[in-house]
């Protein structure tokens, strides 16, 4: 099932092109507001899923594209995201430590949405295109083993990156958790929808131009590890997010007007726009494309407040 929420937080259901409002068939689900009412329909899956099915079965729905699409996970408790969990195409010898950070909730956007480049100064602003999982049931120490018994299901994510942003503070915090650096979406695909989540091609398309093309086989820590770990730090709850880490090669900027769509097989298109109103430029080279021109670092900045000067 593909869930969503549309116009102003009605639940809906995709069925082809449409969307069907199945909001009334969770009304008794107690909650405050839409990030906590998909966080109870998640944690009470067996109880509401027959009647979120016969509600979409019995309508006809709008189409998808005459609605204003919003996160599909607008609150979750912990948005947790692994750090170098890929293999870099095999160019890696060995998997990194396995890691990972925390991104703040309220940096969580949606399909259609822009995301706001700040004004400071920062190396580079990348974003990295994942595949995230979302958690079905509370999982506290769980072995990986039984780890995939708690996933719900799968999202498109994008980590929104500040590059070197820490020399305001030397805080990784600075880099990551910048309002708006998060979108998801633009529907969540529960986990029987999706035959093997380690199998998933993952485009990302800056002004319709490719830029990462990898697949999720080339994770270093499998999901079941990732969430074996993160569990034994903290407890995951139901609708929280794991985004599962990048293939970096293909990582470049993002700049004002641009826009960019990220498609991770199965689950969707997410799109977004990107804005800066200093108006920041760099050359539109990947880190791959550098690499192969013998150059070092970040892409540098071209133009704009915060530019390198001669």
């Amino acid at each position: 099932m593909k869930l969503m929420y549309f116009n102003d937080f009605r639940l809906g259901v995709l069925k082809g092109d449409n969307v069907v409002d199945v909001t009334t068939a969770v009304q008794n689900i107690p909650h405050t507001g839409p990030g906590n009412l998909i966080n109870g329909v998640i944690e009470r899956w067996a109880d509401v899923r027959g009647a979120l099915e016969r509600a979409a079965a019995s309508g006809s729905g709008l189409p998808v594209s005459q609605v204003k699409i919003r996160p599909p996970l607008p609150k979750p408790v912990n948005v947790d995201c692994m750090a170098v969990n890929y293999m870099e195409d095999g160019t890696r010898k060995e998997p990194a430590p396995i890691n990972a950070f925390h991104k703040s909730p309220g940096c969580i956007i949606g399909h259609g949405d822009t995301m706001v480049m700040p004004d400071i100064p920062i190396s580079i602003l990348e974003g990295e295109a994942e595949m995230a999982v979302v958690i079905g049931k509370r999982a506290r120490n769980v072995p990986a083993a039984k780890a995939m018994e708690h996933v719900f299901g799968y999202v498109n994510f994008i980590d929104g990156s500040a590059r070197d942003a820490t020399k305001l503070g030397n805080s990784f915090y600075q880099v990551k958790s910048r309002d708006t650096f998060a979108p998801i979406g633009p529907y969540l695909v529960t986990a029987d929808e999706i035959k093997d989540p380690l199998r998933l091609q993952v485009r990302l398309w800056v002004n319709g131009v490719i830029k990462q093309n990898y697949n999720t086989s080339d994770m270093a820590h499998k999901i079941d590890r990732c969430i074996e770990w993160i569990s034994g730090i903290h407890d995951l709850e139901p609708g929280d997010i794991l985004a599962t880490g990048t293939n970096h090669r293909g990582l470049s900027s993002f700049q004002d007007g641009d826009t960019v769509d990220l498609e991770v097989e199965g689950l969707g298109r997410l799109t977004i726009r990107v804005r800066d109103d200093l108006k920041r430029t760099w050359a539109r080279e990947t880190r791959l494309e550098r690499e192969q021109k013998g150059l070092k670092g970040y892409t540098p900045q071209l133009s704009g407040k915060y530019a390198p000067t001669a």
